[in-house]
């Protein structure tokens, strides 16, 4: 089983930065075992929840969704068991309560079923 913890999430405004976190813990994240890749979702007041990014275990492999691409940048530092999402340029669109996730696949994926543990989410708003 593992858990997450995501943070960072806060009040900003548009074109501002900011960095979300995600502490994870739990048997695949200790040794030297061959673990989970990691993703961030979000979801916006009445919308479904979307993909935002993903990174494989190693950190060499990353994927985004298009209307994040070249502003978020999704990171991993092993040693510390955290993953970041660094947010660059946001917009109010961007406004949304943001997830991490879990998954036992190696490979990034984009799909939230191949997800099987969530972090409780951290909200980011973007006022105009």
């Amino acid at each position: 089983q593992v858990q997450l913890v995501d943070s960072g999430g806060e009040l900003v405004r548009t074109g501002d930065s900011l960095r979300l976190s995600c502490v994870a813990s739990g048997r695949a994240f200790n040794g030297n075992a061959m673990g989970h890749s990691m993703g961030w979702f979000r979801q916006a007041p009445g919308k479904e929840r979307e993909f935002v990014a993903a990174i494989n275990w190693s950190g060499g492999s990353t994927k985004y969704a298009d209307s994040v691409k070249g502003r978020f940048t999704i990171s991993r530092d092993h040693a510390k068991n955290t993953t970041y999402l660094q947010m660059n340029r946001l917009k109010p669109e961007d406004t949304a309560v943001y997830y991490c996730a879990a998954s036992p696949l190696t490979i990034a994926t984009t799909l939230p079923t191949a997800f099987t543990s969530w972090g409780q989410g951290t909200q980011v708003t973007v006022s105009s």
